[in-house]
């Protein structure tokens, strides 16, 4: 196991990351894990997928960003977060941030101030396209749904009724570019990505079915090869209902959200996003391994399995010193905070690191952060070459250092030619 970790470490440093030193100098201080991930060869074309979201530019996250960091060099995929369902049809959530909003020149992608003219196509779509421009080959996906979207209204658009002229309106909106009176760009967006939080019924699961097989079918009308996958849950309550051997014919692939397995909806710590089973924790099925193996014996080919990590974190306070915070009990504070604003960690904090998943956590006697980190995410990366995953996906960009610190330390160990 040492010799695995020093793999990561050797190879950050290969590649010029400035975490590379650090994690290479911390190594000989971790205990030693039962899964030893040996690389097994690179993975084939793996994805690198990125969450931006429509409201990053609101905190002055652009997709100008996604240059300056070079993100844009590692990512193969970006999904545009998020598309919204309104009277059974696809809609923007913010139609303002989406082409509305002239960015001054020192944020946007060109270095050119957008137009000011009245209809003039401007904001994160325009940035997008420009980023294309640059950047062909990154495939730009726009996700519909989201965490905060009404379940009930993806079951009502899924159903016999409502599921033809639902993809047909997504389609001439986001692959055709009407997106408004007077507005076509077409050619900005290379499929869809269904974020529906969660199917919940025998019905749900056949209509969910039915809908990724109706737009698999109105995409391919319109042009091969587009993009088309779901974000799909780690918990067994939420993924029962999915028909894994049906969809995988549609999709290509699951977005396996393998993050949120402890938060501020406990009044206990845990780990956000433990890659196995970690010792104290009361569910064995509360990590991103448990998840994986369940899809893979439903029948989900490990290629079309694209593995969540997190780049956020959350906090819990009055948390007692038994075994450093960890899995005790405490008052969750916020709904979380990216790891830009996690670290680096305030005065009287110690990081901690636990031995089986790699997941790092901070303790100062009473406050409690869970996140990862570049050596959590690492040990993630290899663990995704050795199952022959289909790569990764993180929630989301902008979450990272301003360098991009946590996506190309996982794209660097997952890509790299051992």
């Amino acid at each position: 196991m040492q010799d695995m970790l020093l793999i990561i470490g050797k190879t950050l440093q290969s590649a010029k990351r400035v975490t590379g030193l650090c994690l290479a100098l911390s190594l000989s201080a971790l205990a030693q894990p039962p899964h030893d991930l040996r690389p097994t060869g690179s993975v084939q074309q793996p994805r690198v997928v990125g969450y931006y979201t429509q409201w990053s530019v609101y905190d002055n996250f652009f997709v100008k960003n996604l240059v300056t960091s070079g993100s844009a060099k590692v990512l193969t995929q970006i999904d545009y977060a998020f598309a919204e369902l309104s009277n059974n049809q696809c809609a923007s959530a913010d139609n303002y941030a989406d082409y509305q909003d002239p960015l001054p020149a020192d944020a946007t992608v060109s270095g050119k101030a957008d137009s000011q003219a009245a209809g003039a196509f401007v904001g994160n779509f325009h940035q997008l396209q420009e980023l294309k421009k640059l950047y062909p080959n990154i495939k730009i996906v726009m996700s519909i749904g989201g965490g905060s979207a009404n379940p009930a209204d993806f079951s009502t658009v899924s159903d016999a009724t409502h599921r033809k002229a639902f993809v047909k309106s997504c389609i001439d909106m986001y692959v055709k570019g009407n997106f408004g009176p007077g507005i076509v760009e077409p050619g900005i967006f290379d499929g869809f990505d269904i974020d529906w939080e969660y199917p919940a019924s025998t019905e749900d699961e056949a209509n969910l079915t039915a809908l990724l097989a109706e737009f698999r079918s109105q995409m391919d009308a319109v042009k091969k090869g587009m993009t088309l996958s779901i974000a799909s849950s780690a918990g067994s309550w939420a993924y029962q209902y999915i028909d894994f051997k049906a969809a995988q014919e549609s999709l290509d692939f699951f977005g396996l959200m393998a993050y949120d397995f402890d938060g501020p909806w406990n009044n206990t710590t845990g780990l956000v996003a433990p890659l196995f089973h970690a010792k104290g924790d009361p569910d064995p099925s509360n990590n991103a391994n448990y998840a994986v193996e369940a899809y893979l014996a439903a029948g989900v080919k490990p290629e079309k399995i694209v593995f969540g990590i997190p780049f956020y974190g959350y906090e819990w306070t009055g948390v007692p010193a038994t075994d450093h915070g960890l899995f005790q009990p405490g008052q969750p504070l916020g709904s979380g905070s990216s790891y830009n604003q996690i670290i680096p960690a305030p005065a009287g904090f110690k990081k901690y690191r636990d031995p089986k998943t790699m997941a790092p956590w901070l303790y100062d006697g009473t406050n409690f952060w869970t996140y990862d980190d570049p050596l959590s995410l690492g040990y993630k990366s290899l663990y995704v070459r050795e199952k022959k995953l289909g790569g990764v996906m993180a929630w989301d960009l902008s979450g990272d250092t301003p360098n991009a610190e946590l996506l190309k330390t996982t794209a660097d160990v997952l890509t790299f030619p051992f």
